[in-house]
């Protein structure tokens, strides 16, 4: 599989990453070769596969979790006190949902 430079810069896009010339010839083979694996994932029979909601070593008696059991959490003010930018008792990070010049995609 062959992917344009046009490809590899929607999927930088996408991922928000701002590629120069040389990563961008860099990463279409790369990426390519990810999408090639993706699709030989996807011709795979799993017609006789059960549905899992969590994947469990086989053979494993029980999941090797911690118990389920509420703690008291830091106080507010200890969890913030690091925070580089923090108000209103939260912290404050920067917009990754939007970036500018998108509508919305």
């Amino acid at each position: 599989m062959e992917l344009s430079e046009q490809e590899v810069l929607r999927v930088a896009e996408l991922a928000h990453l701002d590629l120069i010339p040389e990563e961008i010839k860099r990463f279409q083979p790369q990426l390519a070769a990810i999408l090639e694996y993706v699709q030989k994932l996807g011709r795979l029979d799993t017609t006789q596969v059960e549905p899992m909601a969590q994947v469990i070593a086989p053979g494993a008696l029980s999941a090797p979790l911690r118990p389920d059991v509420a703690r008291p959490s830091l106080p507010q003010e200890v969890a913030l006190q690091n925070a580089p930018d923090a108000g209103a008792g939260h912290f404050k990070v920067p917009s990754v949902i939007e970036k500018a010049g998108t509508s919305g995609e």
